[in-house]
């Protein structure tokens, strides 16, 4: 009996009180609370991947986008694949994981399920992505492959040419046809919309 007055009277002495820190939120004095500082410009990469594939990042997380040596707008022949020896234009590049897309190379089969009830489930060709190191530029006038090299003109224009026939491939005439091609596109879409 004597113990367990001991014990009581001890409990009580031990009781908390309502002022104690239960309830109540702990504040660290050493820690301050961090500020995030909004950056002023946006991150405008935008990656296609599929669900599977990883992207390798810097280290301030954005995907490494690795130097290709063709453009949108190139005429490139194939040189490995099923589709090798076939010439086409490159319509995009993806340089997240060195790819293009040529046109009219490399078709896909692809299933679509119909959306409405009157229409129709069909099949159709897409094209699918070619990696860069399996095309090589064309010259349609010598109407050969060729690597491409890099010179500076007089002017200071850094400028992209074929080795094997001197042509140079990055001249304002070329970027003005694409320009104006690309616009046509965008017109024939809208009209047909």
């Amino acid at each position: 009996m004597a113990a367990m007055a001991a014990l009581q009277s001890s409990m009580t002495s031990l009781s908390i009180s309502s002022n104690s820190f239960f309830g109540q939120r702990l504040s660290f004095p050493s820690l301050s609370p961090v500020t995030v500082k909004p950056t002023d410009k946006p991150c405008l990469i935008v990656v296609r991947l599929k669900r599977w594939e990883r992207k390798e990042c810097k280290p301030n997380s954005l995907p490494v986008l690795h130097k290709m040596h063709v453009k949108a707008g190139d005429t490139v022949k194939v040189i490995a694949g099923c589709d090798k020896g076939k010439i086409g234009e490159i319509t995009k590049v993806f340089r997240h994981n060195s790819t293009v897309m040529v046109k009219d190379i490399n078709l896909k089969t692809k299933h679509v399920k119909k959306r409405e009830e009157e229409e129709q489930g069909q099949i159709i060709k897409i094209e699918a992505p070619i990696h860069s190191s399996n095309v090589m530029l064309y010259s349609k006038e010598m109407e050969v492959a060729s690597r491409v090299g890099h010179k500076v003109l007089d002017d200071g224009t850094r400028v992209r040419y074929l080795i094997k026939t001197g042509e140079i491939i990055d001249s304002a005439e070329n970027w003005k046809k694409l320009k104006e091609a690309n616009r046509q596109e965008k017109t024939e879409v809208a009209t047909a919309a």
